[in-house]
């Protein structure tokens, strides 16, 4: 990074300021009149290298332009780990007119600036007014000049836009003008009213048989009790006031759009509302819930509450509670929205639900599961004796004693243990308490010449539950092209969180007690439709990634708004449409009311489920709330979106009846053309909300001298703008899906956080290898018992419905069992017959040269009676529960990683797919259990083969560890297609940082061995100078390996370093090693790019025949291996750090004499706030 000249004004933070306010600018800048501002996406134009890290508005400017104002109201930075400044104990700088900088000179000794990104906030302001609208009625209808009314017009002010981005001069003048009544509308009533009649005063338009029925909440959702509700615009008569839950009702409304209401509360601005029909004459919203009832642990003769609460309009009053799926009597339990159950007998425990019903429907929650558990002490529940645990030894690791490789370290079970005894009634429990580590103690392996440490669980116990933390990371791309959608805003339900970054990555932090994470990304530039997604996401903790495809808005045509318009729906060449939307002259108004008769720019973009690929693009997950109050699934037939805009001006606009039409022709399944709803999608709760039925009738053609058969629907286009075309269905299904390490499929190596993705297709008929269209799709994460993925099945024709499930991890593909040339009972995980019934397919079945990345698998619906076909891997709707808890032997299909060979070895062990078994030790390989930050350094290799690379990793500087073994990784390279005799190696090592006790910091030595005879040839410039400007430096004069004291700094591609903090470690892990293959820092790619991104390269060759390899050499004699290859090469024979995996028996001081040795010349304290690294894991 350059040096950047500071500004005469300039703030300044150093770790001093206080956390919960570090950003105070430096100077006032007056916001908008209105208020409108808002914050832009996150920016990183530097590295901290050199001088420090400089985030100049100069350079943002000139790489992303028109994304930044002229004039920033204000300003944030944080690392890229979400720390603030304070949080970190740096100095930094800012200023408005130049933007953020951190000077690597005056940080404390030892260290330097942690990699920073800043946003800005920008000021929203209007930019064009639209056309006036028509004038009112008139206000009086008295007649008499001392009565004389007024009339208003308004025109609203189009945006709020980004200035810099249309470069337009902000709306100037009234919103609103007012003229006096001429005297002759006095003369008689002339009123015109689309619905109702005209009211006694010729004031408006009365519906005697419509209610409007609403809710007064603030932008969070808190209901707001006594608001005045008036007409807009006539703030008397006082229409109803805002009961206690923010609701009001009031009679005689029309719902025809022409109509608003102003709400009025003191402390707050005025709120409108434009009343709109339902599909009964009383405006409502469907309930949905706001808090779910949670899983709880007690013993018998505790208390225990389950919380429910549901809001809708009217707000539901109405809730009922069930225990194992029996209503349980109010009169007894005395429930409202809460169950408390007092003195807990074992009979009480089991599965809890509630439902909320109102008028306008009714909702089901989940399921909490109650564990009573016999007043038997803790003992009883967390046995203190450890399970049995093995773990693989490295392969030149075989114990004297036993042969064996494999050790028992000991494992604590997962359980929860119940709430301490008194504690309070609440709906969340603030502590929660679980099975976990109480004791760990070391033990020494005796292996073939050396001692490898461990540590083993000593003792079990009940300790507080470590909180999770829920993610999920992914990129937005578009479905056509695969381009990042840059700088998306991003909304969770109706709030906004941020904003994709410039390769439209994302990072959403779920909140707590979410059940439904709906999410919508929104393109600022309007060429892309506004995605509604429904994520799936790990409740128990940790990262989830998932790629989010969007549709790229179709061409806008022309309409003439006085004729009557037909426009066909159906993008496949060469296939008629499957329907059409009819647009009635003079159909088309504006949001206040006003009709539109000039010229209507429409895009009406159509998702086929005809073609395959559209699947991924689709919005939301499918699904709608039935009558009961349960999620039931949809089969989809297509959906569109309509934007309807006014030409010119460009304002939205809304219609009245429109008719949707589905040719009859293109529904093949049985009983589906009498099931056809149409539907809207709820943008908050990413539910389908029925529109309206369909009715069949024969409609005749001109052209082409034909009668169709069509099923017409009627629909209004106001502020719901996706519908859909679909049928409820009811053969559901459920599908068992595990993932593990490799293909070896072994039980206690399933992989958690795997996102399996199914897609229903409908074959054609005596080909269903072949699919007709797809119908619905699911997606769902793996636990460490795998996943059920919802799905249409038939008990009558296997192939009635075919589905494809594929699986990925970190945006890695897994494999599944393999099928050809016919597939493997014990392979795919499904006994015979039924496997030969379900027809199992992976995608390279026909053709070696397809990708292996999915499998296709007849729906057949298991027979009760069939003793093959009721242990999976299909169940019936109704035994999700069994799914769930199915056992690892019971009947699954497959998925398996690809990668090259690798192994993992901690002394403190740690089960990545389950975050509950860390354990807080000095030498745990991750010292967090709420990030895991992992780091990669990229080893290129010249030589004819791959080549086997291990890290070796102990304490470098922390007075606890140093010269401590922390755990060994092992690579295998790979090699790079383009250039041949070179392959590279992604090989992990332990981050340098803070320990698990958040004290003092540890810069890690890292010790890198090549497998055969190889030499290091070359070390990344930029590395060699950071480390050289950090001590202390480890020794490099061994030629055949490099050491390194680990960087604390992120360092990037530039240095070969790769490194990703995530909650979920595989995750992290994966993206690191994306970036590493790619030789990126933002960038993914599973082909090695073995020529960029290098930190060190290593010249291998072939051994002559029964010669012993350099790597098993060093691993029996390091000492007589070293100093034989430097008499080969001529170089003296001192000793060096010893590259052996772990420290012999007769030296164990020798890494940290020779550590020591390399740094004479500096020194290292033992004080925490001096010491080297000491911002910890601060990157």
């Amino acid at each position: 990074a350059s040096h950047l000249t500071p500004p005469t004004r300039q703030h300044e933070l150093g770790s001093s300021v206080p956390s919960q306010s570090p950003w105070v600018p430096a100077f006032a800048t007056p916001c908008p009149a209105d208020g409108l501002a808002e914050w832009t996406s996150w920016f990183n134009v530097d590295h901290p290298g050199g001088d420090g890290d400089f985030e100049s508005l100069e350079a943002i400017r000139f790489y992303y332009g028109e994304r930044l104002c002229a004039h920033p109201l204000d300003l944030e930075a944080r690392t890229t780990e979400w720390e603030l400044p304070s949080d970190v104990g740096e100095r930094v700088h800012y200023s408005l007119e130049r933007g953020f900088w951190c000077l690597n000179r005056e940080q404390l000794e030892g260290k330097s600036c942690s990699n920073y990104h800043v946003r800005f906030k920008c000021p929203l302001e209007p930019v064009v007014w639209s056309a006036w609208s028509a004038w009112s009625p008139c206000s009086q209808s008295t007649c008499g000049v001392r009565s004389r009314g007024i009339q208003t017009r308004q025109r609203r002010c189009l945006g709020p836009q980004p200035l810099w981005l249309l470069h337009q001069p902000p709306c100037a003048g009234p919103s609103e003008e007012q003229k006096l009544c001429p005297s002759s509308l006095c003369s008689g009533c002339r009123s015109n009213c689309g619905r109702g009649v005209v009211s006694k005063d010729c004031s408006g338009c009365v519906c005697q048989d419509h209610v409007l029925v609403g809710t007064v909440v603030t932008p969070v959702g808190r209901p707001l009790p006594g608001a005045r509700v008036t007409l807009k615009g006539r703030p008397k008569p006082i229409l109803a006031t805002t009961d206690a839950r923010g609701s009001f009702r009031v009679a005689g409304i029309c719902s025809d759009g022409h109509i608003n209401v102003s709400v009025q509360l003191e402390g707050f601005t005025q709120g409108v509302g434009r009343a709109v029909a339902s599909n009964s004459t009383t405006a409502s919203v469907t309930p949905y819930l706001v808090k779910q009832p949670e899983s709880r642990v007690r013993e018998a003769g505790q208390h225990v509450m389950f919380c429910c609460k549901a809001l809708g309009t009217p707000v539901p009053k109405k809730y009922y509670w069930y225990h194992n799926g029996s209503l349980l009597d109010r009169k007894v339990y005395k429930y409202d929205s809460n169950l408390v159950l007092r003195n807990l007998g074992l009979d009480q425990a089991g599965t809890y639900h509630c439902k909320a019903n109102s008028d306008a429907g009714t909702i089901k929650s989940n399921t909490a599961v109650l564990t009573v558990h016999p007043e038997s002490g803790p003992e009883q529940i967390c046995d203190p004796q450890p399970l049995e645990h093995l773990i693989k030894l490295p392969d030149d690791c075989h114990q004297a004693a036993s042969g064996s490789a494999y050790y028992n370290v000991g494992l604590c079970p997962d359980t929860r243990c119940p709430g301490r005894p008194g504690s309070s009634l609440r709906c969340g429990e603030s502590a929660n308490r679980c099975c976990s580590v109480s004791r760990l103690e070391m033990r020494e392996i005796q292996c073939a010449g050396y001692v490898l440490p461990v540590k083993v669980v000593a003792k079990c116990g009940c300790e507080k539950c470590k909180p999770p933390k829920v993610l999920v990371r992914g990129r937005v791309v578009a479905a056509d092209t695969q381009e990042p959608l840059r700088f998306a805003q991003i909304l969770l339900g109706k709030e906004k969180t941020g904003f994709t970054g410039y390769q439209g990555d994302f990072t959403i932090e779920v909140p707590p007690a979410t059940e439904r994470l709906v999410v919508t990304f929104i393109d600022g530039h309007q060429e892309f439709v506004d995605a509604i997604k429904v994520l799936p996401f790990d409740p128990r903790g940790g990262g989830v990634y998932q790629e989010v495809k969007v549709m790229r808005k179709k061409e806008p045509i022309s309409l003439d708004a006085g004729k009557s318009n037909i426009i066909p729906l159906g993008t496949v060449e060469g296939m008629d449409p499957i329907g059409e939307i009819v647009m009635p002259a003079n159909v088309f108004f504006y949001p206040n009311g006003e009709p539109y008769n000039g010229t209507v720019q429409a895009s009406i973009t159509f998702l086929d489920p005809r073609d395959l690929a559209t699947a991924a693009a689709a919005s939301s997950d499918l699904n709608y709330v039935d009558d009961n109050g349960e999620l039931a699934p949809l089969r989809t037939y297509g959906m569109f979106l309509v934007d309807l805009r006014a030409a010119g001006s460009g304002e939205e606009l809304q219609t009245g009846l429109v008719e949707v039409r589905v040719d009859a022709g293109q529904i093949h399944m049985a009983g589906h053309s009498e099931q056809m709803k149409l539907w809207s999608l709820n943008p908050t709760t990413g539910l389908w909300e029925e529109e309206s039925d369909f009715h069949t009738e024969t409609v005749g053609r001109r052209v082409r001298r034909e009668e169709r058969t069509f099923l017409i629907g009627n629909m209004e286009i106001r502020e719901r703008r996706l519908f859909n075309l679909d049928v409820p269905e009811r053969r559901r299904c459920f599908v068992k899906v595990r993932a593990y390490i490799n293909d070896k499929f072994i039980p206690s190596e399933q992989v958690e956080g795997v996102v399996v993705t199914l897609v229903n297709l409908e074959p054609a008929p005596g080909y269903s290898a072949n699919p007709r269209a797809w119908g619905r799709f699911d997606s769902a994460v793996t636990g460490p018992n795998g996943a059920c993925l919802p799905a249409f099945c038939d008990a009558d024709r296997a192939d009635a419905y075919t589905a494809y499930i594929t699986a990925a991890l970190g945006g890695e593909e897994l494999e599944p069992a393999p099928s050809s040339p016919q597939p493997h009972p014990g392979t795919v995980g499904v006994t015979q017959p039924y496997l030969d019934k379900l027809d199992y397919r992976r995608t390279d079945h026909d053709d070696p040269a397809l990708k292996k990345n999915g499998f296709r698998i007849n729906l057949a619906k298991p027979n009760p009676n069939n003793l093959d076909e009721i242990q999976g891997p299909i169940y019936p709707w109704r035994s999700l529960r069994e799914c769930e808890d199915a056992p690892v032997t019971a009947n699954h299909f497959r998925f398996s990683r690809v990668e090259a060979d690798k192994y993992e070895y901690n002394v403190v062990p740690f089960r990545e797919s389950e975050l509950s078994s860390w354990t807080g030790d000095y030498l745990s390989w991750w010292p967090n259990p709420q990030e895991f930050r992992a780091c990669f350094i990229k080893v290129k290799i010249q030589g004819p083969q791959d080549y086997m690379v291990r890290s070796h990793n102990a304490g470098g500087s922390h007075p606890r560890t140093q010269g401590q073994l922390y755990g060994l990784r092992d690579a295998r390279s790979v090699r790079d297609m383009e250039h041949p005799g070179t392959s590279a190696a992604c090989v992990e090592f332990k981050c340098s940082g803070m320990l698990f006790d958040q004290h003092l910091s540890d810069r890690t030595l890292v010790t890198l061995i090549p497998q055969g005879s190889c030499r290091r040839v070359a070390v990344n410039s930029l590395l060699r100078e950071y480390l050289a400007r950090h001590p202390p430096v480890a020794p490099t004069d061994d030629p055949t390996g490099f050491s390194m004291i680990a960087p604390v700094d992120p360092l990037g591609h530039n240095y070969g370093i790769y490194t990703v903090t995530d909650q979920n470690p595989r995750l992290a892990k994966e993206i690191a090693i994306g970036r590493c293959f790619d030789g990126t820092s933002d960038g993914f790619s599973r082909e090695m790019k073995a020529d960029v991104g290098i930190a060190v390269t290593f010249q291998c060759q072939e051994r002559p025949a029964g010669q012993r390899s350099l790597f098993q050499r060093l691993l029996d004699s390091p000492r007589t291996a070293l100093d034989d290859i430097r008499r080969e090469m001529g170089g003296p024979g001192r000793r060096s750090l010893s590259p052996s995996p772990t420290r012999r028996v007769s030296g164990r001081r020798r890494r940290m004499e020779i550590l020591q040795a390399g740094t004479e010349t500096e020194t290292l304290t033992r004080n925490p706030e001096d010491a080297p690294g000491t911002q910890g894991n601060s990157s």
